[in-house]
């Protein structure tokens, strides 16, 4: 079923409380002081049933100027608005900044009502009627209806709700698959029962038993139950006014203009990016480091305006500014706003948000306003291809992206899937969690890595390559190891690189001795060779050969690179075809008589106590044989 929020707006004493009374029969002022007075201070809550069954929430806002910032809290998530005029007063200031507000807020749909109708004669409603038309031409109610109405004598009623049902008709559904968020209106506890807290449900769903959290705090809690229009639910949908009972939080530790949202879904912050618009109407203009006030969900904030691409924002205009706050808060892309001035509290415009968890920005930026451009006017798979393309050296993974965008896990991995197909990212499954980078960002790297292995490979041609380590260090330091590795693994799959031993090469790189090099190769060998299993010291193959030391280290380490040469111990060196056949002797007398001591070996190789325990000990290392006590057998 449609979920549906009506609001009211107008200047005060214009009667919105009683038009309500009137459509619901029920009374929404709840304060001792409104009843007294006879004006609405808080927001007011109640439901109806229209004629269709559909059940509409409807909330009661404050007309007097002195209570904007209440009026303001009301206004999220409102589907279609009731403006009301008051037959004997007309359009009044707080008429004209109400509809300048719900213009902000993107409200799209509403009827107009004129109240007190039996307070004036027909000539005088003619008048206020035809004024009323056209100061609605500029506004979203320019072709919107208008009915007179008595709410006290119920003249017009019916008329009122038989087209506020056909208007929820064509109301869009909203997604329930969305982020839930609630931002919170109202706070208190009841004895016996605990923290209650009451908002607009503006998308997804929530259950009970539910673990939420409260932002931008760091508090969670429980939801114990689930009121909708006062009665008890399992479930809330995007589109009802809600009542939680939270467990585990004290009402002091909660605020009007707090949300309400699953936990570790959203990041709080001290910045936002935005599209600002100034009112036609505004009487001032908006400098840089302009001190305002925000009103985002039914927060109020103090902050200062940086203007991105414009010295100064006049009346009329729009700009990309970044709103630098005074307090911390939790938004997401989209959401609307509104701004007043300092002093005095007028409302000059509002806009929508473009990033909620953005760096600190300069000013004039090309690439700034490029990227703030994608985020007004981009799809939303468009904005996370920017938010993962701003974030690739970071290899973001599912969870921060679901908190940087504020989108539901399966929203965020179709959109990841559609842009791995459309070959725009790579991913990366591993750490219990999805990372994705920008192909962008793996082409520069790539190539980054490519010319770095000629460079190296040109430098140091007898070497297999560099060290993957060395590598990976270099360039993915700020992420964790395995995702460095992971990239490096890619381009091994793609055949651009390969991997011997713990060196990284180009993939057609071969070591190639020139004569030289290859008479060096020979004579080394042949002095290892000469008494096996006694090697030679490194440090005597410089005097024993007529080289330069230079062009004996080149070859000498391109022999151990190629594992022509076999590193025991940082001091003791075999060659292969030694080692392959100490490694042969052990296991042939372990099988023939079930184990080996060390002087055993020793006799075996004809060598030294030194070589044996080295070449032993090597083989316990790589799993060849296993000590126990003075014997080994094999493994």
């Amino acid at each position: 079923m449609k979920n549906i929020i009506i609001g009211t707006a107008g200047h005060i004493d214009h009667g919105k409380t009683t038009l309500i009374k009137a459509l619901t029969g029920r009374e929404t002022d709840r304060l001792e002081e409104e009843k007294n007075r006879g004006i609405s201070i808080e927001l007011g809550f109640t439901y109806f049933d229209l004629p269709s069954g559909r059940r509409a929430g409807i909330i009661d806002v404050p007309g007097h100027e002195k209570f904007i910032k209440n009026m303001l809290a009301g206004v999220i998530g409102m589907d279609l608005v009731i403006l009301v005029v008051a037959a004997d007063e007309g359009v009044m200031p707080q008429t004209k900044e109400h509809l300048s507000i719900l213009k902000y807020l993107n409200i799209k749909k509403g009827i107009t009502v004129i109240t007190k109708a039996d307070m004036v004669d027909e000539e005088w409603l003619e008048l206020v009627k035809d004024d009323l038309e056209e100061y609605l031409q500029d506004t979203f109610l320019k072709d919107s209806p208008i009915f007179t109405v008595s709410s006290t004598k119920k003249t017009g009623i019916k008329e009122v709700i038989k087209t506020i049902d056909e208007l929820t008709e064509d109301l869009e559904d909203r997604d329930e698959k969305e982020m839930p968020r609630i931002p919170i209106d109202r706070v208190f506890s009841i004895t016996g029962i605990g923290t209650i807290i009451t908002g607009t449900l503006v998308s997804g769903k929530l259950e009970n038993g539910e673990d939420v959290q409260v932002y931008p705090k760091d508090k969670t809690a429980r939801i114990r139950s689930i009121q909708v229009h006062g009665e008890d639910s399992e479930k809330a949908y995007a589109g009802q006014r809600v009542a939680l009972n939270l467990a585990g939080i004290k009402k002091e530790e909660i605020n009007r203009g707090d949300i309400i949202a699953p936990k570790d879904s959203m990041k709080s912050t001290m910045m936002i990016d935005v599209k600002l618009n100034l009112l036609k109407s505004s009487q001032r203009i908006i400098e840089n480091r302009t001190r305002v006030r925000l009103y985002l969900g039914t927060k109020e904030i103090l902050c200062r305006v940086v203007l991105l691409d414009k010295e100064f924002l006049t009346p009329g205009e729009s700009c990309y500014a970044q709103l630098r706050l005074e307090e911390e808060t939790v938004a997401r892309r989209k959401d609307r706003f509104i701004v007043r001035f300092y002093s005095p509290m007028i409302t000059i415009g509002g806009g929508k948000v473009l990033e909620a968890n953005p760096p600190k920005r300069k000013r004039f930026q090309d690439e700034v306003i490029e990227e703030l451009k994608v985020k007004e006017t981009g799809d939303t798979i468009d904005v996370l291809e920017k938010i993962i393309k701003d974030k690739s050296e970071s290899f973001p993974s599912v969870k921060k992206l679901i908190i940087a965008t504020a989108l539901q896990k399966e929203n965020v991995l179709n959109m990841i899937n559609k842009l791995k197909s459309n070959k725009k990212i790579i991913d990366f499954d591993l750490l219990k969690d999805k990372h994705v980078i920008h192909i962008d960002y793996y082409n520069e790297v790539k190539q980054n890595i490519i010319k770095e292995l000629n460079e190296y490979h040109k430098n140091n041609p007898l070497k297999l390559g560099i060290l993957k380590e060395e590598l990976r260090s270099k360039y993915f330091n700020n992420v964790k190891p395995k995702l460095g590795e992971s990239y490096i693994e890619y381009l091994i799959n793609e055949n651009i690189i390969k991997q011997e031993n713990e060196n990284i090469s180009l993939k057609d790189f071969k070591v190639e001795l020139n004569q030289q090099q290859i008479n060096i190769r020979n004579e080394i060998e042949k002095l290892y060779l000469k008494d096996k299993f006694s090697p030679i010291k490194k440090e005597d193959i410089f005097d024993a050969l007529d080289y330069s030391d230079e062009e004996i280290e080149m070859v000498y380490n391109a022999m151990l690179n190629e594992k022509i040469l076999i590193k025991i111990t940082n001091d003791i060196i075999f060659h292969n075809k030694a080692y392959e056949e100490a490694k042969k002797k052990v296991k042939n007398f372990i099988t023939k008589n079930g184990s080996i001591t060390l002087a055993e070996y020793r006799d075996q190789l004809n060598t030294s106590r030194k070589y044996a325990i080295a070449l032993l000990e090597y083989f316990d290392q790589n799993k060849i044989t296993n000590r126990k006590g003075d014997k080994r057998t094999l493994q």
